[in-house]
């Protein structure tokens, strides 16, 4: 029954950009190892996208490096001759360090190779969000232009909002871009929204709990703009829409005759699931009405948003080169920092991690259902910084341990003896894994119990 109630033409896309996006973050990761490796005389003996054990699907032999393509796509590595890594390959450190041996080179060319791919990250991250500003610009509502206010789900709800409230501040203060207030609940311990309703000043407390169900029912986006008409941005082929005639650019304007807002569509689809639904649209010039019977997926292949530029004031900027570099950085400033206190909410027991930990297939769930670049590059910015932090930390079997015990060395001029480095690998790999294990069952748990 899993099986069936999967939309597999939407699983291929999200797949597939997954797939693509964590093939160039890996690649280029492992990329940033290599070539320092090569710089300072090392022998690189592998160098692989995706894990391998027992077999690769691809493999070739050039020169003193194989080059393949593992079966377990959960990252990739480089085997440096003499480091002690994901291969936990002992063998080479029972023999005296050679000329061309990672461990036998200086401290600060090791320390190079090992934060390469943690800097090369940081610098995919960022040269994508600039690239991004520089061709897509900027564009977004401001809060106090959402003229029909906000759209609320059940947790918003809860604390008091109601469709149609317009935020004013958040703690008193006014934030001009509103996708940054959930990240201001959720991190900055907000305490109090100043709403307008109906003309009438109020406040809503936020209760201390209330960043800590956002997180558990990944409701980021508790409150979002209203805005009337969906307009349907892309029908995937074989879906339910497409056969019954809906295409790209129709405008909803009602179902069964009823006049929806945009968030208001999808629930109305999922509450008539195996139902018949008469959406009636604005196509061009001319108003039709159409029918279509709702799977018992309860989607109808359609994406759709609002037409903002029609209802709402968006404010656009736009950037020539040379401004996209310092906003590119802004920008990977700002997601480092609200991931870093992402990652201090579940350390301080905030946040139950059972409900903030995911792993690929969580991952994989973020990219759209249809193919969009825009989204794509930006998730893969957001991916390649997160992988960066990630990384540094000082955990052995990543690159912040490895890192950490030659900046050790450095600063005391006593190297980590070998035996150490390897115990501590080795628990480094054990935990790791049984966090990946871990993070997988839940995920399969909550695909089965659709929590």
């Amino acid at each position: 029954m899993i099986l069936l109630a999967i939309n597999w033409a939407e699983f291929g896309v999200k797949a597939g950009q997954f797939v693509l996006s964590f093939s160039i973050i890996v690649v280029l990761h492992e990329l940033g190892h290599y070539l320092p490796a090569k710089w300072f005389k090392c022998r690189v003996e592998k160098f692989y996208l995706f894990f391998n054990p027992w077999f690769s699907l691809v493999k070739k032999k050039v020169g003193e490096t194989e080059y393949g393509l593992g079966w377990v796509p959960f990252g990739g590595y480089v085997k440096i001759s003499g480091m002690i890594d994901e291969s936990m390959d002992k063998d080479q450190l029972k023999l005296p360090p050679k000329p061309y041996e990672f461990r036998s080179k200086p401290a600060w060319q090791r320390l190079i190779i090992m934060i390469g791919g943690v800097t090369v990250n940081l610098v995919l991250g960022f040269l994508i969000y600039a690239m991004m500003l520089w061709y897509w610009g900027e564009e977004y509502v401001p809060t106090n232009k959402f003229t029909y206010g906000i759209a609320t789900d059940s947790l918003a709800q809860s604390i008091g909002l109601r469709d149609g409230d317009k935020i004013l501040g958040v703690d008193g203060q006014y934030v001009e871009k509103f996708n940054r207030i959930p990240l201001m609940v959720i991190l900055k311990d907000a305490k109090s929204f100043s709403i307008d309703r109906n003309g009438e000043q109020r406040t809503i407390p936020i209760p201390g709990d209330f960043a800590g169900k956002l997180i558990k029912y990944k409701a980021i986006g508790f409150m979002d703009m209203r805005i009337p008409n969906a307009r349907i941005s892309d029908v995937v082929d074989t879906s339910a829409a497409a056969k019954a005639g809906l295409k790209k650019d129709d405008q909803i304007i009602a179902v069964n005759g009823q006049p929806l807002f945009n968030h208001e569509l999808s629930k109305k689809i999922k509450a008539n699931k195996g139902k018949e639904l008469e959406f009636t649209i604005l196509r061009g010039k001319d108003t039709a009405k159409i029918g279509l019977t709702v799977p018992t997926t309860g989607t109808v292949g359609i994406a759709y948003g609002g037409d903002l530029r029609k209802y709402l004031e968006v404010k656009e900027v736009k950037y020539d080169f040379l401004s996209s570099i310092p906003a590119g950085f802004r920008r990977s400033g700002e997601t480092l920092t609200s991931y870093w206190l992402q990652l201090k909410l579940i350390f301080s027991g905030k946040v139950n991690t059972n409900e903030s930990l995911g792993s690929v297939i969580s991952i994989g769930k973020m990219f759209p259902a249809t193919w969009d670049w825009q989204s794509f590059w930006s998730l893969t910015a957001f991916f390649s910084l997160v992988l960066a932090l990630m990384n540094i930390l000082p955990i052995p079997a990543l690159d912040g341990g490895h890192a950490l015990f030659t900046l050790y060395e450095m600063i005391t001029g006593r190297k980590p003896g070998d035996k150490f480095v390897e115990y501590a690998q080795m628990v480094g790999m054990i935990l790791l894994l049984g966090l990946m294990a871990y993070a997988i069952g839940l995920d399969i748990f909550r695909v089965f119990t659709g929590s």
